[in-house]
């Protein structure tokens, strides 16, 4: 079938046409950076992973934006709180950002633009909706969107005419829907902005959220582009709000598929710092669970349904990882044997590859991949039982492993991922009791691996160590 995803513009899933044949061009929106990203906030990244990922497979070129938003009420309030200026605030949680996207296997971006680089792009931007009648200057000097001058608002998220409430006026970040109104493009600088400024027509101040991410944008991508992404909570205000601007400004249409994911729950309910329930990727990882294994949750549901996040799906998401290793080790093994029929391992292979990417294709079908994968292993370990895998064949079915993996990024263990020391040290201590038919002490050493989370598989080419 061909390439199809679910736009949040029509509410209905259209075959992809790229604006050029063969490439695409993709603008996700990245963190604000006054704090660490929660596993919420990476829940989309890794959606916007699989999506880049996929294009990727089915032989596009992708151009990939992200910004960071590193000036808005947020950043400004927090760094102005912390003593420090808004560079050196915001830098930490910058890094801090990249430093977990390696750990998921999130895909590095080709741009990475910083609001505070771009600001004469945006004052750009302004002065053209000023020109042509759409945007205004109130008397303290801030810029302005006139609702009522753009008929065309509220596309996104069907906002009604008679919702908007003309002339009111909405000048911090993000409002609630029912707070339709003219919204800031440039805020005049007040002391709450601290030394945060730029001179601009209107006088000194700062520019809006929402007109950072359509200056951009157009800056790397052109007025007219093909795919824009983010989480639900994103469509309003700040997407609406990036439609107006840019059409209103360029004239043409801005985007043309909006894909968005759901949100992120963790055991049934919000996510909150008042239930206990938060957690930042490091406090995951703390708890003894992967990168991958974190990656292979937030991947495993289907973006546009809410993900419930818990330590129950860690703990199936290592069982099934735990799998994938199992299953590859073998194919290993057999590829350094001699050559045998390939017919069955083709089939296989091909069937799988067939499955996999009509499933990616029907709008991110997720599970309809997934469950094509483990089809793969269980009929490869029926093969391999039979002796029916080897050589070139089990080379074949590694291939189509590595090919899914350039889209899963989840097939390798993590670098850090190896037999901790002090395990490894009980492990052998096993191993010289068994040889030295001490087996009482055997069984208690394994006993003390089993309390500590590994187990130790006794293997023709000898113990090895897992994580339980």
């Amino acid at each position: 079938m061909a390439l199809a995803f679910t736009n949040s513009l029509t509410r209905t899933k259209e075959p992809f046409v790229s604006i050029r044949p063969g490439e695409v061009g993709l603008y996700t929106c990245g963190p604000t950076v006054y704090n660490i990203a929660h596993i919420g906030n990476f829940r989309a990244y890794v959606f916007e992973d699989l999506l880049k990922r996929t294009l990727q497979f089915c032989g596009y070129r992708v151009r990939h934006v992200m910004n960071l938003t590193d000036v808005d009420d947020k950043t400004i309030r927090d760094s102005r709180a912390a003593g420090l200026s808004l560079n050196e605030f915001t830098q930490r949680f910058k890094d801090a950002f990249f430093a977990d996207t390696k750990v998921l296997r999130i895909a590095p971006a080709d741009v990475y633009p910083e609001a505070t680089a771009h600001i004469p792009e945006m004052i750009t931007l302004i002065q053209a909706l000023i020109d042509k009648g759409i945007a205004y200057r109130a008397e303290d000097g801030s810029v302005y969107f006139s609702i009522a001058r753009w008929p065309n608002y509220g596309q996104l998220v069907h906002i009604e005419a008679e919702q908007m409430r003309p002339g009111t006026r909405v000048s911090h970040d993000e409002y609630a829907k029912e707070s339709v109104a003219d919204f800031a493009l440039w805020k005049s600088w007040s002391e709450d902005d601290g030394d945060v400024a730029w001179d601009s027509p209107w006088g000194r101040g700062r520019p809006g959220w929402h007109i950072e991410c359509s200056a951009m944008s157009a800056r790397y991508l052109g007025p007219h582009f093909d795919i824009h992404c983010g989480g639900v909570d994103n469509m309003f205000p700040h997407h609406e709000d990036e439609i107006a601007q840019s059409e209103a400004a360029n004239g043409c249409q801005f985007v043309n598929v909006w894909m968005h994911c759901a949100h992120l729950v963790v055991d049934g309910v919000k996510m909150s710092k008042s239930l206990g329930n938060f957690h930042t990727l490091r406090d995951v990882l703390q708890r003894g669970w992967s990168g991958r294994e974190v990656r292979y949750v937030l991947l495993a549901t289907h973006y546009r349904q809410s993900l419930n996040f818990s330590f129950r799906a860690c703990e199936d998401a290592r069982a099934a990882l735990q799998r994938l290793d199992a299953f590859r080790e073998r194919l290993l093994e057999a590829a350094r044997l001699p050559d045998s029929d390939t017919a069955a391992a083709a089939a296989a292979a091909q069937a799988a590859e067939a499955g996999f990417r009509a499933a990616l294709e029907d709008d991110l079908n997720i599970s309809a991949a997934l469950a094509t994968l483990f089809d793969l292993v269980r009929e490869g370990n029926r093969l391999l039982d039979a002796g029916a895998v080897a050589g070139a064949a089990a080379k074949a079915i590694l291939g189509t492993l590595e090919r899914f993996d350039s889209v899963l990024a989840v097939m390798t263990p993590d670098e850090d991922a190896g037999v901790p020391a002090d395990i490894q040290a009980l492990a052998d201590a096993r191993q010289a009791a068994r040889k030295a038919k001490d087996f009482a002490r055997a069984d208690q050493l394994r006993d003390q691996l089993a309390a500590a989370g590994w187990v130790i598989e006794d293997t023709p080419k000898g113990p090895r160590v897992r994580r339980r």
